[in-house]
């Protein structure tokens, strides 16, 4: 009886002991599997995509460098550590060589591009700049690539310069400087404008020897070669401005300027700019009506210049002294 209760007893205690060892060889299986993941293939994918999945899998990874690589594009992954398949514990470094695409390349087109469209392919390609190199072509529109060595389709390697001409548009129209001498400042003007010039800074100096209001001096001088739009300075014979005091200026007086809209049928936009020592400002800016008459009051306190324009084409000039 004691017998048999014993062997009872001891299958008790095998079975326990066995129980035990199997429920924690089970636990901690469960626990190291919780621990650990099997690192993927990464070889031939980018980088983006392996940053994505190493992320995923808790999984750091680490850029060694990188290498020519004719098999793979820039920036895809030529080569891993640990190896596909490799059971690693979670935040372990994942070691990778990316690719800086193949050493040799084709150059690429680059004619009529801008230059700032040429410079971001060149880099992307890792082309380095060479001479850069303007000039003038009527047919290519401003800032645009008109030339490139070496020409497209060359076999370069990655890191080579590359020269560049650019386009600076059409070469401007040059002009011989008129003589504006002598004349009024409203024929100056209307003279300078029908060369395709452009009025700059107007001055006064007073020469008693000349007659009053006249243009005396001018800059480019007369038979100078000039460029399209380029600013001519004049000099008219008239007294400057004076003042009084240390900020009082004459007092202010004033006079009407007439003016005439042509006859037609629509409104035009009558703009009336005055020019003295103090700057240039519009006194007068609308739409008149055909044929309806304009009454401008103009300032007398120091002499000043008005110019008229209808549609912004100047049309009329007078002169006002200071009284």
């Amino acid at each position: 009886m004691i017998s048999k209760f014993a062997k009872v007893a001891i299958l008790m205690i095998v079975f326990l002991i066995v129980a035990g060892a199997s429920a924690y060889l089970t636990l901690t299986l469960i626990i190291k599997s919780e621990d650990t993941v099997i690192v993927p293939d990464l070889v031939g994918k980018d980088v983006v995509t392996a940053l994505e999945q190493l992320t995923d899998l808790q999984l750091n990874t680490k850029v060694n460098g990188s290498e020519y690589s004719r098999q793979f594009p820039k920036n895809y992954v030529i080569y891993q550590e640990p190896d596909p398949g490799s059971e690693v514990k979670k935040d372990r470094d994942i070691r990778i060589i990316l690719s800086k695409g193949p050493k040799n390349i084709l150059m690429p087109n680059l004619i009529s591009l801008s230059e700032q469209q040429a410079r971001m392919i060149m880099e992307e390609n890792s082309i380095t700049q060479g001479h850069l190199t303007h000039t003038y072509v009527k047919s290519v529109e401003k800032d645009h690539i008109v030339g490139q060595v070496p020409s497209a389709g060359t076999m370069i390697e990655r890191g080579a310069p590359a020269d560049l001409m650019v386009s600076m548009g059409a070469r401007p129209v040059a002009y011989m400087m008129p003589e504006l001498a002598g004349l009024t400042l409203n024929k100056a003007v209307l003279m300078i404008e029908k060369t395709n010039l452009t009025v700059g800074e107007i001055r006064s100096h007073f020469d008693k020897h000349k007659p009053r209001n006249i243009i005396i001096n001018q800059e480019p001088p007369a038979g100078y070669r000039i460029r399209e739009n380029s600013p001519i300075n004049l000099v008219i014979n008239r007294h400057p401005g004076k003042t009084v005091g240390a900020h009082l200026r004459h007092p202010l007086y004033g006079s009407l300027l007439q003016h005439r809209v042509k006859n037609g049928f629509l409104k035009k936009r009558v703009r009336v700019e005055l020019e003295s020592e103090d700057g240039t400002v519009d006194i007068f800016d609308d739409y008149i009506k055909p044929g309806e008459e304009l009454w401008v009051l103009v300032p007398r306190d120091q002499d000043a210049a008005a110019f008229i324009f209808e549609d912004d084409e100047l049309v009329k000039t007078q002169m006002y002294e200071a009284w």
